[in-house]
């Protein structure tokens, strides 16, 4: 199984074993990650998710589609380059290690 390192706000990091074709979001949530609030449940349609993908991994991963970019355009802490919706990607073992953190406020 992959490890996801997660990057809390306050710094400190939980790393969880995640079941390869499960999302980096529900992973968070089966390993009570905090600061992931997930209130659509992985359907894509609130932002609550949001991640900050460290850039040793973001070529790892497909392009957010237009649906993704348009929700990461209101998200409630910055957009960067790195941002993602965790719903929105899924585990591979090609990503092993993936870290993310966690944004100061997903609301």
């Amino acid at each position: 199984m992959p490890t996801i390192h997660y990057i809390l706000k306050d710094g400190s990091s939980r790393s969880v074993d995640a079941k390869p074709g499960s999302s980096v979001m529900e992973n968070a949530i089966r390993g009570n990650v905090r600061g992931i609030d997930a209130e659509c449940g992985g359907s894509c349609s609130c932002a609550t998710c949001h991640v900050y993908v460290d850039e040793a991994f973001t070529d790892r991963l497909p392009p957010a589609d237009e649906m993704e970019s348009e929700l990461l355009d209101g998200v409630a802490s910055e957009r960067r380059p790195g941002s993602r919706l965790s719903c929105q990607l899924t585990v591979t073992a090609e990503l092993e290690g993936l870290t993310v953190r966690i944004p100061e406020t997903q609301s």
